[in-house]
């Protein structure tokens, strides 16, 4: 039988013969079951202040003596040339507790068996880069960084409760299952990214709930199979890096939840899971507390495709200067924006393509932009009662004045039934259109606003003529004309003749009358008002006609 090297420690000795039996090799000082950590704060090695959570706490700059000490060459030997199992067993390595020392190399090396840490501590960081794997499980673990661009494994990579302080590279990796990265607390590497993982493909769920994260987290062109669950973390934009979140072109073959976390499936959890894995519900209850999704830079989902859903929910989205919510482009069944507080900065859904919308008016911000050029929805579905005029507000609160925001409201309000609200939807795009119009049409704007208001409001042209009538009527009762013909006798009634007057096509007998000066010019007044307001009457009634 195979035998340990000799210059091995008698604690490597031991890790010897525990993987060659798939055995936990245990170097913790405390006793009963290993109970799984929360790291230090994102950025930092250690906790503040020197608090530690007992001698078996990764995350202190308590020192472990050599009893508890593991050479990262040992490990590799196990990994890549390790000695045959035991009879009846399978090998594995599950090393708990240990003080992991050197350079740990295993880029483009084929590990064959189980690998699991477990509350260790690495000295140095650990470089994975283009080697294959079964899974991979690095859990409540301390190290510097891990390097793993291309990586594939067949099975799951956990790195859930680790502290990485100088960040996760994870490049073009290929995670055959699982992607965990619950409750991790990630720094940033020399370049401000602390999660770096453009074109990782994870074939089904990637779960990073109340990851804290201290620079941009890149998942550009990433592609999850399952679900992608950002619920409770904290991401956090660094000096010289302006992204919190920069996933443009990301495909995720289920749902996206930038939504609140509840408590209680978190609270005495002894799993690296929570007590609420598997139940992606996305909205916390409301009789229980949460912890909101936070962020501190852009967010960018641009070009971004959710086969299911696309949540954000329960966030504090807060934006400086020149940032932005970046949601071009998208395309997902459903977008549900919930938010209780708006964002601090634009949001921007140029061109997205969206089944329902579902959102709350608390949610869109009213003090910065809201992007809707080429924003197409299906139905609109707000979780509370959304006034139009707040709608129209959201509609109208572009940059530049963009009519097909308002086209696109008023048809999903017709789908719905309401064809009052779309034709209120489509008047304010004609007086907001009138502002951008030079000052003939901004005149004529408002004479067709003032008449039949656009045609959405053809009442009012009758209003008005009423109202000439009814100032024609009184003035020429005070006013009687003479007659054009004194041997002709003509019946005189004045309502008839300010009525012909104001209905120039209509004859009411009342042509027989000869105004003097004043009268004349009251008389073409009435033949002007008539006419304007049944040329803009006719035309807004047809403008009518057709939107219906």
């Amino acid at each position: 039988m195979e035998q340990a090297p000799d210059d091995w420690t008698d604690t490597e000795r031991g890790l010897w013969e525990a993987f060659r039996h798939g055995e936990v090799y245990d170097l913790r000082v405390g006793e009963g079951p290993a109970e799984f950590v929360l790291p230090a704060p994102a950025g930092q090695a250690v906790r503040p202040d020197g608090e530690g959570l007992g001698p078996d706490d990764p995350f202190t700059a308590a020192e472990w003596g050599p009893e508890r000490t593991v050479r990262a060459e040992v490990i590799a030997r196990l990994l890549l040339h390790g000695p045959e199992a035991a009879p009846g067993k399978v090998a594995a390595l599950k090393l708990t507790g240990a003080r992991i020392t050197g350079e740990f190399t295993l880029a483009g090396g084929r590990i064959g068996c189980y690998v699991e840490f477990q509350l260790c501590r690495f000295e140095r960081k650990l470089l994975l880069s283009e080697a294959a794997a079964g899974t991979l499980r690095i859990v409540s673990c301390a190290l510097p960084r891990l390097e793993a661009s291309r990586l594939a494994t067949e099975g799951d990579v956990h790195l859930a409760r680790c502290g990485i302080p100088r960040g996760v590279r994870l490049t073009d990796a290929r995670v055959g299952t699982d992607l965990l990265l619950n409750q991790s607390s990630i720094g940033p590497d020399a370049y401000g990214r602390a999660v770096s993982a453009d074109g990782i493909t994870v074939n089904q769920d990637c779960e990073a709930e109340r990851l804290d994260v201290l620079g941009e987290t890149s998942l550009r062109s990433a592609r999850i199979g399952g679900r992608l669950a950002l619920r409770g973390g904290t991401l956090r934009a660094v000096t010289g890096n302006p992204y919190a979140l920069n996933a443009a072109k990301i495909t995720v073959g289920h749902t996206l939840y930038l939504s609140a976390s509840e408590d209680s499936t978190w609270a005495g959890s002894r799993t690296v899971y929570g007590a609420g894995y598997g139940e992606p519900t996305g909205i916390a209850r409301s009789d229980s507390s949460q912890t909101p999704f936070r962020s501190w830079g852009r967010i960018r989902l641009s070009d971004g495709r959710f086969e299911n859903a696309c949540l954000i929910t329960g966030a504090e989205i807060h934006l400086g200067e020149d940032e932005e919510l970046a949601l071009s482009r998208i395309q997902t069944p459903e977008l549900r924006f919930t938010c209780d507080t708006p964002p601090t900065g634009p949001v921007r859904l140029a061109r997205a393509r969206i089944g329902n919308l579902v959102d709350a008016p608390t949610a869109w911000p009213t003090e910065h932009h809201v992007s809707l050029t080429g924003f197409t929805y299906e139905s609109l579905r707000p979780t509370v009662p959304f006034p139009l005029e707040r709608r129209i507000a959201w509609v109208d609160s572009g940059q530049e004045f963009r009519p097909e925001a308002y086209e696109q409201l008023a048809a999903a309000l017709r789908r719905d039934g309401a064809d009052e609200d779309a034709r209120t939807v489509l008047y304010a795009k004609q007086r907001r259109r009138r502002r951008t119009l030079p000052l003939p049409g901004r005149l004529w704007g408002h004479l067709q606003d003032a008449a039949v208001g656009y045609g959405y409001r053809p009442g009012r042209a009758a209003t008005w003529l009423v109202l000439a009538w009814v100032l024609g009527t009184a003035y020429f009762a005070e006013h009687r004309p003479a007659p054009v013909k004194p041997d002709e006798t003509v019946l005189w009634n004045p309502a008839l003749y300010a009525a012909g007057k104001v209905l120039p096509l209509i004859d009411l007998g009342q042509n027989g009358w000869n105004p003097d000066r004043p009268g004349q010019w009251v008389a073409t007044a009435l033949v002007l008002t008539g006419w304007v307001l049944a040329t803009t009457a006719v035309a807004g009634v047809t403008r009518l006609l057709q939107r219906g």
